[in-house]
């Protein structure tokens, strides 16, 4: 799954579009308060939360695929299909 495809699953499983940040892909107009993120990093994908101006680095990864794959995981309780 790349960034594209994880915004569409994560909207299609119901979550509000104020509940997560791709840069690129699905970004807000204004910041909400907090919201799970999905970014490049230094060498590869970051993943995490943005919470009271903060971002929190939870997770790092080489490959886009299995960064999605975790932050699908951690927003839905279920496994990327």
């Amino acid at each position: 799954m790349d960034r594209k495809q994880l915004s569409a699953a994560l909207l299609g499983a119901g979550l509000p579009p104020e509940s997560f940040q791709i840069p690129g892909i699905h970004s807000h107009d204004q910041l909400p308060t907090d919201f799970w993120f999905l970014r490049p990093g230094s060498g590869g994908w970051e993943v995490g939360a943005f919470e009271r101006g903060t971002y929190d680095v939870r997770e790092r990864f080489r490959a886009e695929s299995d960064a999605t794959a975790w932050l699908y995981r951690a927003l839905t309780g279920h496994s990327p299909m």
